[in-house]
């Protein structure tokens, strides 16, 4: 009973989250609540007992994509007016394919509940056999996948890396060249009596 509030309290919440992902006015905000999304699916993933599932949820999207797609949209001047224009336009197509998601998660729940029940070992570890298959069978995939990530991560800093014309920096380079006579220079002054 208890296990069940706490899940419709995540889906609740997952769902709100969800709408001002896509109603949110400022894209930043609409990011934020996508974290909040990711970290109420990752609870969703723990009550399931799928803990290895949970934690890349939040170290592969909220701690890698959503800090890439924040720079993206820190970084672009983003006109909202266009953006606007853009949604009400594509809203058709947003609800066919809405529609077809709940569709397909009112069968999963149905056949959870209603269908057959799948009997899981004791001493059963998800994260295990998902280690296993995932560095065994699918080890060269992973590899090209973290390749791959590492590349955006570059790309993204290499993006946002911009000398600013305005700004002061200290240059060590140029500081060890130099010689004595370049910087101090003595001036002759009359010695002031009083």
């Amino acid at each position: 009973m208890f296990e069940s509030a706490i899940f419709y309290a995540f889906g609740a919440v997952l769902l709100l989250s969800g709408i001002r992902v896509i109603t949110a006015r400022n894209p930043v905000h609409g990011a934020l609540f996508l974290v909040l999304a990711f970290f109420t699916a990752a609870g969703l993933w723990l009550l399931l007992r799928a803990e290895f599932l949970a934690i890349a949820l939040v170290v592969v999207y909220v701690g890698a994509v959503m800090v890439l797609f924040l720079f993206v949209v820190m970084m672009l001047d983003i006109n909202l007016e266009r953006v606007r224009e853009g949604f009400w336009r594509n809203l058709p197509l947003a609800l066919v394919v809405g529609i077809i998601m709940v569709a397909e998660m009112v069968t999963v729940l149905w056949n959870r509940y209603w269908g057959a029940s799948a009997v899981t070992p004791e001493r059963y570890s998800n994260t295990k056999t998902l280690g296993l298959i995932l560095y065994t069978d699918y080890a060269y995939a992973f590899e090209i996948a973290a390749v791959i990530l590492l590349v955006a991560i570059i790309a993204a800093i290499a993006l946002t890396l911009r000398r600013r014309k305005d700004t002061r920096a200290q240059d060590p380079a140029a500081q060890i060249r130099v010689r004595r006579e370049e910087r101090v220079r003595l001036v002759a002054m009359p010695v002031e009596k009083e």
